[in-house]
């Protein structure tokens, strides 16, 4: 009998190997290293978090929250280490969406919810 929790276990060690994880890994190290990065990044986040939120309960976001986030963004895009550390995550966050996406196909997750 297959043990589901020890394939996750090598599924998990797998992407911990993988070239997405570990370049990942070694820029968000660097970048978190310093506070600065570190708190601006932090609030960032937070921002998007914020307005992710009201879109989903189905509010618009106040226009101050969206222009900060515009101008935090615009900030943030000056530090090239802090621009290769939000397209590290973004190559990670893709690879762990399509695991995501082929195990929710595979339990048939979120399939037919629409049709009669």
């Amino acid at each position: 009998m297959i043990n589901i929790q020890d394939k996750a276990n090598e599924l998990a060690a797998l992407i911990k190997q993988s070239a997405e994880y570990k370049e990942f890994k070694k820029i968000k190290d660097e970048v978190l290293a310093e506070e600065s990065n570190k708190t601006m990044i932090r609030d960032y986040q937070k921002m998007q978090f914020e307005a992710q939120a009201a879109y989903m309960t189905g509010q618009e976001p106040s226009s101050e929250l969206l222009e900060k986030i515009q101008k935090v963004g615009e900030v943030l895009q000056f530090n090239p280490k802090i621009t290769e550390y939000f397209t590290a995550e973004y190559k990670f966050n893709t690879l762990v969406s399509d695991v995501y996406k082929i195990i929710g196909e595979a339990a048939e997750v979120g399939q037919n919810l629409f049709e009669d």
